[in-house]
This record gives structure tokens, sequence and C-alpha cells, in this order.
């Protein structure tokens, strides 16, 4: 009688019978209503996009036609021209909008991603008490809008006697709870034993922070960066700021608007603009996001 190879394995098993892969087994038919209905979205996200580009190149009498058109027949610059004489003729300079802006949302882009870093990391990476507490009033403030707190706002600003100042629209950006939800979910991914290795060889807390925890969370503060941005471009800071110079560009495009129906084609203009610096950021940290989220996966 021949002996049984201890080293073979038996053919059929439980084992392989209850733990099968499972895999996708889609027909041709699913397929293709899978990518018609993602067709169909992506065409009704995309159309006012179009309309908003093809509206700033249209002259007004395709403007005013009426059932209205999509795409534009005869493009023309002509809507830009006017809106850059009617820039130009205020008795505020448009390069001192336009600094007023950078100032306005580069500080509150850049301080609340900072601030909310910083103290996300103890919530994320240290115990001491009060912990919990305070974590569960940021989730909590962030259930209420921003119409609920601009009275209590209003008047924290007027004590702090920073009214009609650049610091009115940065500092209450920095304290926006999203971010810190965000970023102290992100930083709890992290192993503690990377940054135990940085303290035993001699490493100060601020030195983990900064040359560790940092960079490998940036599609963390990317996305925030992201949320942020498109929040700030958006403030016209009509609420705390009094004087024209102080005030940013979207203030100034948006009084123009509502110039009447004589400004229509500047309005389309300036939709366009409002529309076009948030996109085109999102879409320069996007790539980043994309880049970084593919190659910072981290186990212990």
């Amino acid at each position: 009688m021949r002996a049984a190879n201890p080293t073979t394995k038996p053919k059929f098993s439980l084992k392989r019978i209850f733990h099968k892969e499972k895999k996708l087994n889609r027909s041709m038919a699913g397929n293709t209503l899978l990518f018609v209905f993602m067709a169909l979205c992506g065409v009704a996200m995309a159309i006012p996009l179009v309309m908003i580009v093809n509206n700033c190149l249209k002259p007004l009498d395709e403007l005013f036609q009426y059932p209205p058109k999509i795409f534009v027949r005869n493009p023309s610059l002509e809507n830009f021209t006017s809106l850059f004489v009617q820039m130009s003729e205020s008795w505020v300079t448009f390069s001192r909008y336009i600094l007023n802006t950078i100032i306005i949302t580069g500080g509150g882009m850049i301080g609340h991603v900072i601030i909310a870093s910083l103290a996300a990391y103890p919530l994320a990476k240290h115990n001491f008490p009060g912990k919990n507490i305070l974590f569960r009033m940021v989730v909590l403030s962030m259930m209420f809008s921003w119409t609920v707190t601009q009275t209590p706002q209003y008047m924290i600003i007027s004590w702090m006697h920073i009214n009609n100042s650049y610091w009115a629209l940065i500092l209450p950006a920095c304290s926006f709870g999203m971010g810190l939800y965000l970023m102290k979910q992100f930083m709890e991914q992290l192993p503690d034993s990377l940054m135990e290795s940085a303290r035993l060889d001699g490493a100060s807390e601020f030195k983990v922070f900064w040359t560790i925890v940092m960079p490998n969370v940036k599609p963390a503060w990317l996305t925030l960066s992201i949320f942020q941005f498109q929040q700030m471009w958006g403030n016209t800071g009509s609420t705390f700021l009094r004087d024209e110079e102080l005030k940013p560009l979207q203030y100034a495009l948006m009084q123009i608007s509502a110039g009447g129906v004589a400004r229509t084609g500047s309005a389309a203009a300036v939709t366009f603009i409002i529309a076009a610096v948030p996109i085109i950021f999102f879409l320069i940290c996007q790539s980043n996001i994309i880049e970084t989220m593919t190659s910072s996966g981290m186990k212990e």
C-alpha cells in the first residue's frame, strides 16, 4: 500500500468553500446603464459651468435672447472690457481691491490651517484632562450655521476694537471648527511609533509636529485649504468693513453686477471671475492631494 504524502493538500476543504473571494460580476447591460447614469450626472453638473463661460463671451443681444441659448454664436471680450472700464472709474484703484483680497483670503486660509493643525495635534496624540469635552464642544459648534453666531461674533470683534480692519475677517476664519475636526481625524491615523522614535532622537514636540506630523497629513491640510479659500474668496466684508479702501474685490464686483440691466454684460464677466478663481485653485490642489494620497499609506 502506498503511504500518503503528508505535504500534499486536499483538493477540497471547508476553508476554501466558506472563504471564497468575492468577485464583481456585472453584465454588459449593467455596465452600460451605470456609464449612462454617470454621464447624465456629469452633464447636469457641467451645464452651469458651460453657461457661465459662454455668457461672459456673449454680446448684449445674445444675453437678452429668449429662449436663452447655451453656446455663444459671436464670441466677444466686450463684457470684460466694459468691466475694466467701470473698475477703472472707481475712486479706489483696482489694484487696491486685489491687494485687500490677497491679504484677507491668504491670511484667513493660512491662519486657519496652522491654528487648526496646532489644536488638533494634542487632541489626537496626547491625553490630558478635559480632552473629550473640548472635542465634543468643537463638534457641537459645527451644528450652528454662520447666521446664528453672526451677532455674538460682531459683538466680540467690537469689544476687541478690531472692527473695520483686516483682522475682523481673518480672526473669525481661524476658528472654524470643521478644520480642527478634519485635522484631528486624519492625525489619529498616524502611527505613534513614528513620533516616539523622533522623540527618542531628541526632537522637541514642536519639531515632531512640524517635520513629522504636518508632512504626513498633507492631504488633510490641502483639502482644508480648498474649503477655506472658497469661503474667504466669497466674503464681501460688508458686515465688518466700512472703509472702501479695505474692502475686497468681491465687494466691488458685486456692486458692479448689481447695477441693473445696463450692466448685464459686466455681470456675466463678474460671474465668470468669481467662479473661475476657486475652480483654478481647486484644480491645482487636487492634483497634489491625489499624488499625496497614493504615496502616503502608513502602517504600524
